[in-house]
C-alpha cells in the first residue's frame, strides 16, 4: 500500500525554513518518495481537535509505509532535524492510500 505523508507546519524562522526546504527534497528522493504538493494554508474550516496553529503544509508520497519510515529515520533526514527545529514546529503523519 502506498502512503502519503502529510506535514503541518508553523514557521518560526524563514531563513532556516529556506535552508531546510533546499535540502529536504533530496532526502525524500533517496527513499523513493516525492514531494507531491506544498503550500500555504488559506483557511481552516473546522478545528474541533484544537490543533496548534499551522500555516504551511507539505504532502509527500512514498511507495510503502516502510519507505516512508526509512526516510523519516534516515541519517540524511536526521541531519536536517536541527535546521527543521529552528525553522518550524511540525506535525508529520502518514495516511495509507
Amino acid at each position: 500500500m502506498s502512503i502519503k505523508v502529510i506535514g503541518l507546519m508553523e514557521l518560526s524562522d524563514p531563513n532556516a525554513f529556506e535552508e531546510y526546504r533546499k535540502q529536504v527534497g533530496q532526502t525524500v528522493e533517496l527513499y523513493k518518495g516525492l514531494i507531491h504538493a506544498r503550500g500555504a494554508i488559506t483557511e481552516i474550516f473546522w478545528n474541533e481537535l484544537n490543533c496548534n496553529p499551522f500555516s504551511v503544509y507539505v504532502e509527500l508520497h512514498f511507495p510503502s509505509q516502510e519507505d516512508a519510515r526509512a526516510w523519516a529515520k534516515s541519517p540524511q533526514y536526521q541531519a536536517l532535524v536541527p535546521i527543521r527545529n529552528q525553522a518550524m514546529k511540525l506535525t508529520l503523519f502518514g495516511v495509507g492510500i
